[in-house]
Formats: C-alpha cells, structure tokens, sequence
C-alpha cells in the first residue's frame, strides 16, 4: 500500500476527484484535521468545505428516496410467498442504463425537472391513500368499541348533544367495580350505571349516564380506578348497526384503496428504474461533493491524500494525469504503520473467505494473510462436523441456489454460495467414506453397505480412528499456525516473543512426537525426544517465567479442541440413526397408521438434524479458526482499504 500526496490547481478538483471516484482505486485519507492541529500545515493549508450543492443534493436525495419508497408500497403489497420465492431463487437484473457523467449544477436541473413531473402525479395519490387509511382506522376503531358494547342495546344518537346528560363507557376491573357501587350508592336517583361481562372473568364493561354537572366528579373516581375509556363520540346508531356499517364501509374502503393502488402502479410502471437511475446519481453526486471536506486547500490550489494498492498504482497516476491535463504533483509515500488500511489480495477461489477473516479483524500490515489457509481449511472442518452424504449434498445445493439466485445480484450472498458449496462438497465425501448417509439409512433398510465406504474410518465401527484423525489434524493445524505466529515476530524483529511464544512450543510437538513414536512403534531414540522435551521445557520458564507452566494445560487444550470435530461427526450420525431406529420401530409397532407416521417422523426429523448439525458445523468450523488457530499467530486490527468508488447498480457512465 502506498500513500499519494496530491497537488493539483482548484480548476481540476472537481475533475480529478470525478475521475477516481469512478475508477475506485484509491481510498481518500482525511488531512482536514492535521491541518488544523498542526501549526506549520495550518500556515500553508486551510480545511476545504463541502460544496455550495452538496446541501440541495441532499434534499433532493431524501424527496427521490421518499417517492422511491412510496411507489414500492405497490410491489411490496402485491408480493406472494411464491413471488419471494421465486425472487430469491432468481431475482430480476436491473438493466443498467447509459448515463451521461454531468456536473452537479445539470444533475440538480435534471432532478427538478422529474420530481415535480413525478410529484404532480403522486400528490393526489398519496393524499387519497392517507384519507382512506384514515377513515378505515376510524372504522376499526368505531367496529371494535360497538363490540365490547354488543349488550347495551341502546342507540348511542340519543345520548348526543344532550344539554343536561353525561355518558361515559369503558371497562373496569370487578373488584374496582365494587368500590365504584359503594360510593355512588346513595345516588341512584341522579346517576344509572349498566354493566356487562368483558373480555375477561375479571372485567366488565360499563355504562354511566349522569348529570352533566356530576361528569367530572365521576370521571375522577374512575380515574383513580385504573377506568379504561371507549370513545364513544363518533358512535351513531345501535352497536350491532354500527358493527355492519362499519364492515360495509371497509370492504368498500378496500376496492378504492384497490383502484388509487393500480393508479398508482401504473405511475411506478413508468416511473421507477427512471427514479432509480436519479437516485444512485444523486448517491453518487452526493459522495463526490462531500469528499472535499478532507482536503486542504490554497486560493487557487487543492490538496488531497489516497491511499492506493501498489498493483494499482500506475492506473492511479495516469487517471490523475489524464484528469488535471498535466497540472497536478504527486508525492509517492511507502508508509510503515499501523495506520496504513489494508487491501487483502487473494487468489479467485479464496475471495468468498475474506469475509470470515475480516469478521474477526482485518490483519495488521505487516503480518501474513491466513485467507487461503482458512479457504482450505474451514470446509474440511464442516464436513468433518457434518459428515453425511446426504446433508452435504443438501447444503452443496442450497450453496448453488444462492449462487445462481441472489448471488446475481449481491456478491456476499454469492460468495456464501460458494463457500457452501464446498462445505457441503467436503461433507459429502466424508460422510461416503466414513458410511453415513441419512446416518445408517442404506445397511439398515436396504441392507446394502455404501460402496465408498473406507473400513478404517468407519464412523460407526470405529470412532477412535476419527478421533485420531482430528487430533492430528489439531495438531498438524496448530504446528501451521506456530510457524506463522514466528514468522511474523521475526519479521516485525521481536525475537524474544518468537521464541517464547512459538518456537518453543514448535520444540515440545517436537519432542512428544518423537517419544511417542519411540514408544508405539520404536522408531527413533527416546532419550532424544526426551531431551528435546526438557530444552523446550527449560526455554518456556525461563522466558515466561513460572506462567510458562499454566500454558502448557491452555496448549493442551487447544490441542484436544480439536476433538469436538470427533463429537460433532459421531452426533450427527448418531441422532440420524436414532431417527432410523423410530421410524423403523413406528412403522412396526404402530397398527394401522404406522406406515403413514413412519415417512413423516423420517423427514422431520432428517429436516431438524441435518438444520442443526449444519448450524453447528458452521459455528465450531469458525470456532476453531477463531479461538484455535488465530490464537497461535494473528494479530489483526488494521482498518480496511475502503476504496472511494462510485457504487454503479443501476447506471453505467456513456464514452
């Protein structure tokens, strides 16, 4: 990574900051705040500002966004299940138009233009739709009082506009009921309360009518009560006309809300990829206008800084070359820092596992990328937990579908795709070999043994050669991981923290390696892999001191995480054959409805299995990448290369 201090005149600010933002290369490093902290800058530069239009973008930006999210109320409502589904699996691909790249003044002209042209339309439109969403709530609320009012068969047009009478309904709990009786007891000539059963054995709804002059003395007591109040006062008639008058009205409310929607679609039919295309170049617009707040500037000159990869470097020069017509300075830095953002570079097939890399932190500068390692490694590991043919080839095939569905369109969901396809691939062939394919499903119904099956590394005959082979893979990971751990203390010069932390663990592995195959199989001599345990013993305390000692059980324990890939592979299998086992049990057991229960207790439970085994799979694949192996070695917190780019999904800039 290279930093590039650029100079240019103010005329070409505009065009060279255009120029990178549509190449996206570079990231832009704000010196806006050095420049005002440090005195010899701040007698050269001064801060720059957004530009005079960045304000009335942005305005315009949230009305295009509004009326964007107002016409997509019709495609929202309109949507099925089926439809989403079929969106997923394959979602429609914007048909990129041909924009002209125009300044800042022309794009605000032009977005004038087509919001009132849109606007005058959608006015009318949204206000309909606000009114009938305002009386169906009005109607709802009226139907729903008059239920709870069902048994008052009174017309509620009579207790309007009286002169000297109150009402008041609602409902009260029974207990608060009783004290409300008791203190109105003497007032039975001036006051009449009716009461009915609420929704509840506890509640009851009542109706008072009293003395205007009485009402807000009433309405004290019950306020103490805890009363809840119906509104009555758009009540007309009986409740049970108002409970059919009101469904009437709704349905009615229904077909307009109908008619003012297809209106509607017809307007976002013509109108929305039009909207669409001004918005991301009011995005973008946006972005360009602002980006200046992180220069510095001169009365007649600008400057900025980027951060570019140095593959990328000579395409950064040229395009700042061809955008100034010449007139620019560009000072190459090859800075060394802890500052310095970090691009990660990868093979094409290690592209998907960034993103689990850049999940825990993205590396430091200076250290070693673990990306294609991790891209090698972790479907191994969720095959090893999954290992079922049949779960694998069912996670290969949902990996394909977000593939060639939702990856279209999404590069992260393309590049989960890809990653589960090779998990469900590694899961697939491990569980062929190992003899696990819906668990026991082949030798148990069929009594047919799975040609495929490798004998040592049968799963279900013998699970302590799976648990060798995770313990050596455990530590076989965990050597890689000491070896980059020490490369990258050397490389950075700490040669203390190589040894004490690294190498001498590297000599211990060492050591035990060479007593145990002294010991099983009498290869090599014992006395040197003794001796090479005691040198690695000796270096740990002397380097870390009587802590050294409470490593060893946390290394042990690194060691034999790796098991859970054992635990994890047995569990799966094993509940697969205990879903087997039930549903061979129910179909023999089970008189007359057997042969039906049997089928569904085998799907659902293969579903719920092959779910949770993947979850699991998936989450300790990650976790033995992150608490196990990056342990060993990684370092990470760095930022990362954000690139200034102008993020095209719907345009695409005319030559």
């Amino acid at each position: 990574m290279h930093k590039l201090k650029i100079i240019t005149l103010d005329q070409y600010s505009d065009s060279v900051v255009r120029s990178l933002h549509e190449e996206g290369i570079v990231q832009i490093h704000d010196i806006s705040e050095r420049i005002q902290q440090d005195a010899e800058w701040a007698q050269i530069l001064k801060p720059s500002k957004v530009t005079g239009y960045t304000g009335k973008i942005s305005s315009l930006l949230m009305k295009t966004t509004g009326i964007v999210d107002f016409l997509g109320t019709v495609s929202s409502e309109d949507t099925r299940i089926l439809d989403m589904v079929k969106g997923f699996i394959s979602p429609e691909i914007f048909d990129k138009r041909e924009v002209e790249d125009i300044d800042a003044e022309a794009l605000l002209d032009k977005a004038e233009s087509m919001l009132s042209n849109v606007e005058s339309k959608t006015r009318n439109i949204e206000e309909k739709l606000a009114m009938i969403d305002a009386e169906k709530n009005e109607k709802v609320a009226s139907m729903q009082t008059a239920e709870k009012l069902i048994n008052f068969d009174i017309n509620f047009d009579d207790l309007k506009n009286s002169r000297y009478l109150s009402v008041i309904t609602g409902k009260i709990s029974t207990e608060a009921y009783q004290k409300f009786h008791d203190e109105y007891a003497q007032s039975k000539d001036e006051i009449l309360v009716y009461t009915d059963s609420g929704e509840s054995k506890t509640d009851l709804n009542i109706l008072i009518i009293s003395l205007k002059e009485q009402s807000e003395e009433i309405t004290g007591v019950l306020r103490r009560l805890e009363f809840e109040r119906y509104e009555i006062s758009l009540l007309s008639g009986r409740p049970h006309e108002i409970i059919e008058l009101s469904n009437n009205r709704l349905e009615a409310l229904k077909e307009e809300r109908k008619s003012v929607l297809n209106d509607l679609k017809e307007i976002a039919t013509k109108w929305e990829d039009d909207l669409l295309v001004l918005k991301e170049q009011l995005e973008i617009e946006k972005e360009r206008n602002e980006i200046f707040s992180a220069f510095g500037e001169t009365k007649k000159t600008v400057m900025l800084e980027a951060w570019v990869p140095v593959k990328k470097e000579n395409k950064a020069l040229e395009t700042i070359k061809e955008s100034t017509q010449g007139h620019s300075v560009v000072d190459i830095e090859n800075p060394d820092g802890d500052d310095v953002p970090v691009h990660l570079d990868n093979p094409r097939f290690a592209k998907p596992y960034e993103l689990f890399v850049e999940m825990y932190s993205s590396p430091s500068y200076r250290e070693i990328d673990p990306t294609i390692l991790v891209a090698l490694v972790f479907p191994f590991f969720f095959g090893f937990c999954l290992t079922d043919a049949a779960y694998g080839v069912v996670v290969a095939l949902a990996g394909l579908v977000l593939y060639r569905g939702m990856g279209k369109v999404n590069q992260t969901m393309k590049n989960i795709g890809l990653v589960l396809v090779a998990c469900g691939i590694w899961a697939t062939v491990l569980g062929l070999v190992t003899n696990s394919l819906l668990g026991d499903f082949f030798p148990r119904f069929l009594v047919w043994e799975l040609p495929t099956v490798i004998e040592a590394v049968d799963a279900f005959k013998y699970p302590q050669n799976i648990l060798i082979m995770a313990l050596t893979v455990g530590v076989i990971y965990t050597i890689v991981g000491l070896v980059l751990g020490a490369y990258n203390n050397l490389k950075r010069g700490e040669t203390k923290q190589a040894v004490g932390s690294q190498i001498v663990w590297l000599l211990m592995l060492l050591g035990v390696g060479l007593l145990g195959a002294s010991f099983m199989a009498g290869f090599g001599s014992i006395y040197i892999g003794g001796a090479i345990v005691a040198v690695a013993f000796v270096m740990l305390i002397y380097l870390n001191g009587m802590f050294g000692l409470m490593d060893i059980s946390g290394f042990l324990g690194t060691i034999l995480s790796y098991a859970r890939l054992l635990a994890l592979a047995l569990a799966t299998g094993g509940i697969a054959m205990t879903v087997n086992i039930l549903t061979g049990l129910i179909g023999e057991m089970v008189p007359y409805i057997g042969f039906i229960l049997a089928p569904i207790i085998f799907v659902l439970g293969h579903i719920a299995n092959g779910a949770f085994q993947t979850l699991g799979a998936f989450i300790n694949a990650l976790r033995l990448h992150y608490v196990e192996f990056f342990s060993q070695f990684y370092i990470g917190g760095s930022s990362k290369f954000r690139a200034f780019q102008a993020k095209r999904k719907f345009t695409k800039v005319r030559n």
